[in-house]
């Protein structure tokens, strides 16, 4: 926001919370895989936005843990902590780019050498022929063979968990932008491709896309997040195919957006916190199911900003 309007309000809101979250290395903390969603936001935009010195410093810091958490034997970053040590999931994509920017930062071309290979097993495990998705992969962490497809935040092993597929696409996206590879390009289309071609009518994806109609009333539940983190991922799918070919991936992230914007906003309940309605987090242990999600709110947002000629990124 202050990079789009200047005012000194949204700086100062947002100038502390990398310093905030640094401070939790030093005492007992759940910082995993998902580093990057908390640290690209915050440390990372800002020394890109300030040049902030101690901003990059805590964002290397990060990107050298998230680095830490790749096995070798099997070319993954494992997610979560505990006994989970063969365990990789789709969300990673995503925080790929902090390793891609700690080279970038650094001159050091080992993070981005552990991203490319990650991005690799997600290409080969991860994405099906047909452009879905699974959640999680488990390894044995000791050999690194795939052992098992795991259901996950997903219906089953063998459905199409919508956010999933988003988080596929940008983060394949991302990857391309960072390394020129045209098979994370080849990828991101697939799967993007699944994920428009899987769309309902208004163009808000049901949480599953393979899910069964259990419920009684009103069908399969949707997740407005998977549709706006989509939306803002097909964005950058079209800028980086062009004009021509990119046009449809362009489309689709309109129509998602506006879809979101007329029948899923908050804007005649004043009092409501959040952005959008109706996005589903973990349906499967029925955790957060048909809320509001701080993540989808965010994604929109990234994604008005981008259609409203936003130059930077975070992702």
């Amino acid at each position: 926001m202050y990079d789009m309007t200047g005012e000194d309000k949204y700086r100062e809101a947002a100038w502390n919370w990398d310093e905030r979250l640094s401070e939790l290395w030093l005492a007992p903390n759940h910082y995993d895989h998902d580093v990057g969603f908390q640290f690209l936001p915050t440390a990372v935009i800002k020394h890109k936005l300030t040049g902030d010195k101690d901003a990059a410093r805590r964002a290397l810091l990060a990107a050298g843990f998230l680095a830490g958490r790749f096995n070798p034997a099997g070319r993954f970053i494992r997610a979560w902590n505990g006994d989970k040590t063969g365990w990789s999931i789709i969300d990673t994509m995503m925080n790929l780019s902090l390793l891609f920017w700690a080279s970038e930062q650094s001159g050091d071309p080992r993070y981005a050498h552990i991203a490319g290979q990650h991005a690799d097993t997600v290409v080969r495990h991860f994405v099906r022929p047909d452009g879905s998705v699974h959640h999680i992969i488990r390894f044995d962490a000791e050999t690194g063979e795939a052992a098992e497809a795991i259901g996950g935040q997903g219906f089953a092993p063998d459905s199409a968990w919508s956010r999933g597929a988003a988080w596929a696409l940008y983060g394949l996206t991302n990857a391309y932008r960072y390394t020129d590879r045209p098979d994370y390009l080849a990828a991101a289309q697939r799967v993007a491709n699944f994920f428009i071609s899987h769309l309902p009518e208004d163009g808000v994806p049901y949480w599953d896309f393979r899910a069964e109609a259990v419920e009684a009333e009103g069908g399969i539940v949707r997740d407005s997040s998977a549709g706006a983190i989509a939306a803002s991922g097909l964005l950058e799918l079209a800028e980086v195919l062009g004009d021509i070919r990119g046009r449809g991936y362009l489309d689709a992230a309109q129509r998602i957006l506006h879809s979101l914007y007329t029948a899923y906003g908050t804007w005649n309940d004043p009092d409501h916190e959040a952005v959008l309605l109706h996005g589903t987090g973990h349906k499967p242990v029925l955790q957060n199911v048909d809320v509001s999600l701080i993540y989808g709110d965010y994604f929109f947002i990234e994604a008005a900003a981008k259609l409203n000629g936003w130059k930077h990124r975070i992702f």
